[in-house]
């Protein structure tokens, strides 16, 4: 007996397997995700992890639906000849409204130059019914060789692969000026000690996921501002990457706010910092926070139309 796998549901038809395409004169990669019943937390609303995870699945796809995926992880076929991979240094990503079990998410992203030897990849995230923009992220990249873990200008060769794909268009997400400052011990009122990367924290470049770092920072943020409030944005620098055998302390403040009284508080920010036991900062943050169900009415991005 055959099984009937047509879908019964119009939303059904909707890139069915996730592979994503190419869109706006082939300088946009769009792909829709499902949300997973296993992807939402106990406020019944995908993860920080999840969200996450698709954009660093669409860049992927947009380098391999580009043609431009070596055999690295991410790495053109110029940059594998050279022993280079794309490391992020910075990153900014606004979180509008959360999306739940059995939405169907849009994400669209795209790359222009950030300098002279950057680049940044936008993403635009959005309900692929009704068009609500529910998150918006940009990030700064830079080259790195993979076996000195050096830091490296982008060669000719790789600027010609990869140029022709650059938009030139502002960032989906003003960017965040401020100074993140260095915490301390002795400012941090809350501190998760003996975190340590496994095996399935590596990817194919023996390097944390991006994604692990997100998790490990939230990892000291105390627990009444995770059960009073929810994740609006946050802005991160990645300082250093950590090894296989690294063991991490994970440090927050929350500003200008007592934690013991967050029944009536508003927006609350915190500071962040994922370090190494023996000092080393590895990635600076800064986040805030909104009283849940609290509605959002940020401004409303779009996927930018090429500048002249």
């Amino acid at each position: 007996m055959m099984l009937d796998w047509k879908p019964r549901r119009p939303d059904m038809l909707i890139d069915p397997f996730g592979l994503g395409r190419i869109v706006q004169d082939g300088l946009v990669f769009r792909q829709n995700f499902s949300i997973r019943s296993y992807e939402i937390g106990a406020d019944r609303t995908a993860s920080i992890e999840t969200l996450m995870n698709h954009l660093q699945e669409t860049a992927i796809n947009h380098c391999k639906s580009a043609g431009l995926l070596g055999e690295g992880f991410g790495a053109t076929p110029e940059m594998c000849k050279k022993n280079l991979i794309w490391v992020v240094t910075r990153m900014q990503v606004v979180f509008d409204r959360y999306p739940t079990w059995g939405d169907v998410v849009q994400v669209d992203t795209w790359v222009s130059a950030s300098g002279k030897n950057g680049m940044r990849r936008d993403w635009l995230v959005s309900d692929s019914k009704t068009g609500e923009v529910l998150t918006r992220a940009s990030s700064v990249w830079v080259m790195m060789n993979k076996l000195t873990r050096r830091l490296s200008k982008i060669p000719e060769e790789v600027r010609g692969e990869i140029e022709p794909y650059f938009m030139n268009s502002d960032p989906v997400v003003a960017e965040d000026s401020r100074r993140l400052v260095k915490l301390d011990k002795s400012m941090a009122e809350h501190v998760r000690k003996g975190l340590t990367p496994r095996w399935s924290d590596l990817d194919v470049n023996q390097h944390v996921n991006n994604v692990k770092y997100i998790g490990w920072i939230l990892e000291s943020a105390p627990l009444p501002v995770l059960e009073t409030h929810e994740l609006s944005s946050m802005t991160l620098e990645y300082r250093r990457e950590c090894g296989r055998e690294s063991i991490l302390q994970s440090l927050t403040t929350v500003s200008d706010s007592s934690v013991g009284d967050l029944v009536n508080v508003g927006e609350i920010e915190c500071q962040h910092l994922l370090q190494l036991e023996e000092g080393s900062e590895i990635v600076r943050g800064r986040t805030q926070w909104r009283p849940k169900y609290a509605k959002s009415f940020g401004n409303v991005g779009q996927i930018p139309a090429e500048s002249a």
